[in-house]
């Protein structure tokens, strides 16, 4: 089956986004932002080229992509993984990782620029991402790591100019590096974001700090409005609300007001809606046209249905209560109609917000790569319906081509869906018309038809065949949302309501920005109280988890696992047992018939050694 992907070298998210500029930011950020990067931006793209010109001599060919991924790489090996390292030298050395991602950026639009040498510039780009990963898990200082090669961010000369500043976390995401974001220390980086153990420094956002109160143990000390910047409370209060905007949908279907009347439950679903519209519209002012998305459209063609549903409730109760055209009940039952209609996506809706859970983020990533295989199949349907369109309006008979219009695409689109009606096609022009409904028929039920359950097959096994890692991408790209808001005020709606009516308005327009960021605070205090009460709780018994590791020696986010716990009441070593293991471990860094030759010269290299001892004893006897 044709590779589609491959095809049009598209890599699952980065097909749109691939011919944007390297200047374009790609996730959602404040238009305004103007963060430098961390080195020279000329220097960086030093680094970067370094590194192509070095895996373009150790790729030369097209090579199986086998044998640059697998473990112990012969391709791979640790003197170019080393050398990969040294390109940055001791002064931009950290900024080597992000070069090899911008160097996989350059050559999949190679790929794409070159065709015939497409598959040796994907090995290439694979290539990058196996590098950057060895690089990672090979760092032993965790601090060095997080703060400065994965957050730190980094510009190159672009045209001249230099690109917006970006870190490995973020790029690693936009070019969906999944063997990056699948490194323990890319995923380490992400599980401190999301608990907000590593956050933007406020006087400097171009830099990640650690949250200072991470080991303080005092349950006060936790309960800080600026918490709820952590992605982690940031969704749950974001899945809180989405349920009760649920329940707020259930009751007002379920309690028809026939006078069409407003009562609590409507205005406050209206009320909801009105903060998820004015959310999305702040968010694509400030991020433009990257911000869209699958399920941006989906939203916000839910929120353009309950619109049209309060502005028909609006018309109805414009009419007179006992009005004798019955105009009040028709606009008043048209609102619910509409409302009504929007009752399955209210529930698909909830699927966005439970993608952090793992089943369900895997299955959402099935759904989106079904989807883009689909473009396929409406492609070529699209074609066909227009051409068999013709034809049949051409081949009719009647004079009012409306009517016959509208039966016609009726009759395909029941086709589509698998119950064609044969019964009115005899009337065009017989038997030219009957049979080209029988071929267009065939065509769309046998072939197309079959093609869309091949497409969605092979998404389905590309998928859950690397759902691990999949998973993985989707849980830091929404870690990443939260942590790119670009709201300094986390004001999640309906809330921003609150911000929009009592804090912008009155206040922003004139009030000193310390004093407004003050008053800020006091408000998500307020209503965030509950939430922050629950927060400091668990955040105080984590802080003593982080002490005791810290007294320990171990990580802040360490564990002590059953098998750890007896740990230090066995020594292998006195025992004798890590010497027994190692004299019967195989060499899995070598093929084990490589070793047999390696042995097997070292035995000739001795019997040599040994003929030629015994030519020169022979040789000496003789001369005495």
């Amino acid at each position: 089956m044709v590779q589609w992907k491959r095809l049009f070298n598209i890599n699952d998210d980065t097909g749109r986004r691939f011919y944007a500029d390297e200047a374009s930011h790609l996730l959602p950020t404040h238009r305004q932002e103007a963060i430098r990067s961390a080195f020279p931006a000329e220097e960086v793209t030093k680094v970067a080229l370094r590194l192509k010109y070095q895996i373009e001599q150790v790729i030369p060919c097209e090579l199986e992509e086998a044998q640059i991924v697998k473990a112990h790489s012969p391709i791979l090996t640790h003197k170019v993984q080393k050398t990969a390292a040294k390109a940055g030298g001791d002064e931009y050395g950290a900024c080597v990782v992000y070069c090899l991602l911008v160097c996989k950026k350059w050559f999949k639009r190679q790929a794409t620029l070159e065709l015939w040498d497409a598959d040796l510039h994907n090995v290439r780009a694979v290539a990058c991402e196996m590098l950057a990963k060895h690089i990672i898990e090979t760092q032993e200082d965790q601090q060095y790591l997080l703060q400065d090669v994965l957050l730190r961010r980094y510009s190159i000369l672009v045209n001249g100019k230099e690109s917006l500043a970006a870190n490995v976390v973020e790029r690693a995401v936009d070019l969906h590096a999944l063997r990056v974001i699948g490194s323990s220390g890319y995923q380490k980086c992400i599980k401190y974001l999301w608990k907000g153990w590593l956050v933007q420094d406020e006087n400097d956002p171009s830099t990640f700090i650690d949250y200072v109160q991470k080991a303080n143990t005092s349950y006060w000390a936790h309960f800080d409005p600026d918490r709820m910047r952590a992605p982690i409370y940031q969704n749950s209060l974001q899945i809180f609300f989405s349920l009760a905007y649920l329940g707020l949908y259930t009751g007002a279907i379920n309690t028809i007001n026939r006078t069409g009347d407003l009562d609590l439950v409507e205005g406050l679903l209206y009320a909801f809606t009105l903060g998820f519209i004015c959310d999305e519209i702040a968010k694509f002012w400030k991020v433009g046209r990257y911000y869209i998305g699958f399920w941006n459209v989906f939203n916000s063609t839910l929120y353009v249905l309950l619109t049209i549903s309060f502005v028909t409730r609006m018309v109805a109760l414009g009419y007179p209560l006992h009005d004798h055209d019955g105009r009040r009940e028709h606009f008043n039952e048209l609102s619910y109609n509409f409302l009504a209609f929007s009752a399955p996506m209210f529930w698909m809706r909830i699927l966005l917000y439970l993608d952090t859970f793992r089943f369900f983020g895997a299955m959402l990533v099935v759904l989106k790569v079904m989807m883009k295989e689909s473009i396929i199949f409406f492609a070529l349907l699209a074609v066909l319906i227009v051409g068999f369109l013709q034809g049949f309006i051409a081949m009719d008979d009647i004079d009012d081509n409306n009517i016959v219009t509208s039966f016609i695409l009726q009759s395909m689109a029941n086709s589509i869906m698998q119950s064609p009606d044969f019964s009115g096609f005899h009337n065009f022009a017989p038997p030219f018309g009957i049979i080209l409904y029988y071929i267009f028929t065939f065509v769309v039920m046998v072939v197309l038809l079959n093609i869309l359950i091949a497409l969605y097959n092979s998404a389905y096994e590309d998928i859950t065949d690397n759902a691990i890692d999949e998973y993985m991408a989707l849980f830091s790209q929404k870690t990443m949302q939260f942590v790119r808001a670009p709201d300094e005020n986390v004001f999640i709606p309906p809330f921003n309501l609150i911000e929009m009516l009592l804090l912008i308005l009155p206040f922003e327009w004139w009030m000193p920005k310390a004093t407004y960021e003050r008053v800020n605070d006091y408000v998500m205090g307020v209503i965030y109280s509950p939430l922050l009460l629950l927060t400091a709780w668990i955040e105080s018994r984590q802080a003593a988890d982080v002490t005791s590791n810290r007294q320990r020696g171990e990580e802040d986010d360490d564990t002590i696992e059953e098998w750890e716990q007896m740990g230090n009441h066995i020594d292998f070593e006195t025992e004798g047992w890590s010497k027994e293991v190692a004299h019967t471990a195989p060499n899995v860094e070598i093929n084990a018939t490589l070793l047999e030759v390696r042995e097997l010269k070292d035995q000739i290299k001795e019997l040599k050694s040994l003929v030629e001892d015994l030519r020169f004893s022979g040789s000496t006897t003789t001369l005495s």
